[in-house]
């Protein structure tokens, strides 16, 4: 159990993030990515960015520096997730200038977390963890595994927050905290919250910021030291119709899961060359070029010469496919 500890002026700085939070959304949905866990609410996703990982060395390697960072349970860095809320760029920043104690510390914290539940060796040295190399492969596992589905991920995590904003013009802060049940349950002046060790923290003045979360699953999750910016990180209710959208099985039902992974990567931005979609994507070159060729015949991609280049387009129908999916 979690125990937050409020005084009258914490209640006047309870604050909830619009937005999905674009680090806790990468170390969840990393944790999501470990285990065979929540299959309904994440299967999809898992499977296709499990296969992504298998058939792309370089991305493998991209990645390597996260590697014994984020277990599927127990104690995560609190580096990794910066209080920073202006998007992925600054909390990127904040992440590459980790001091070189801070590493140490959470490091040896990891370290120690992982030998109690049996996986002694499993951390990295701190000689081995580069900051600066570890924002940049957060950075290049969200643009991979989340960029293609944050609108989805946010119009789901919009409809939490506008049920909790209603709650709260309706109702006051008591209401909002009121519905964080059953994951919390508010007893004036704590916040009882559902966690996995038994923890107390005094807000002291500093408020509460609640960040909604697609990847997080079951319980709240928060930062470690209570000396950080006090934060809860809770699951957002995911129906089927959300998952659907979010993964876009309906276009990966029309096209195949790989001519839809492509149409979906040339929506994000125009003018992609083929050596750039198979980066994107993870498939052979040789490959892009006749799933493109098929796209193209189907009218749902253009494609045109400059230079020395071709480059690929989505068409309005490859967009309403991809809407309808």
């Amino acid at each position: 159990m979690l125990r937050l500890h409020f005084t009258a002026e914490d209640l006047k700085k309870v604050r909830l993030l619009r937005d999905p939070d674009p680090t806790w959304e990468v170390i969840c949905s990393l944790c999501r990515l470990k285990t065979d866990e929540g299959q309904t609410a994440f299967g999809a996703w898992r499977s296709s960015t499990r296969h992504l990982l298998h058939s792309d060395e370089r991305l493998r390697a991209a990645l390597s520096p996260l590697r014994g960072l984020v277990p599927s349970v127990g104690y995560i860095p609190d580096f990794l997730t910066p209080t920073a809320t202006d998007g992925l760029p600054a909390a990127l920043d904040a992440i590459s200038m980790t001091s070189r104690r801070e590493v140490i510390q959470q490091l040896t914290r990891l370290d120690a977390a992982q030998r109690t539940i049996g996986r002694p060796g499993t951390t990295p040295r701190p000689d081995d963890t580069d900051p600066s190399a570890v924002a940049g492969a957060l950075g290049t596992y969200f643009e991979t595994t989340l960029r293609p589905h944050w609108p989805r991920m946010r119009a789901v995590v919009g409809a939490d927050v506008e049920a909790r904003t209603r709650a709260l013009v309706d109702g006051g802060v008591q209401k909002l905290l009121d519905g964080l049940a059953p994951l919390a349950r508010w007893r004036d002046p704590v916040l009882e919250v559902d966690y996995p060790v038994d923890r107390d923290v005094s807000l002291n003045g500093r408020g509460l910021l609640l960040v909604p979360s697609f990847f997080c699953w079951r319980r709240p999750t928060a930062p470690a030291d209570p000396e950080l910016p006090p934060t809860l990180v809770y699951p957002v209710a995911k129906q089927p119709w959300d998952l659907a959208q979010a993964w876009g099985t309906g276009a990966a039902r029309l096209l195949g899961r790989t001519r839809a992974a492509i149409l979906s990567a040339v929506a994000r931005r125009d003018g992609r060359t083929s050596s750039d979609l198979a980066h994107a994507v993870g498939v052979a070159q040789s490959s892009i070029s006749y799933q493109i060729a098929v796209l193209r015949e189907s009218g749902l991609v253009s494609s045109c010469r400059t230079g020395k280049s071709v480059v690929h387009s989505v068409t309005p129908l490859g967009l309403r496919i991809l809407d309808a999916g």
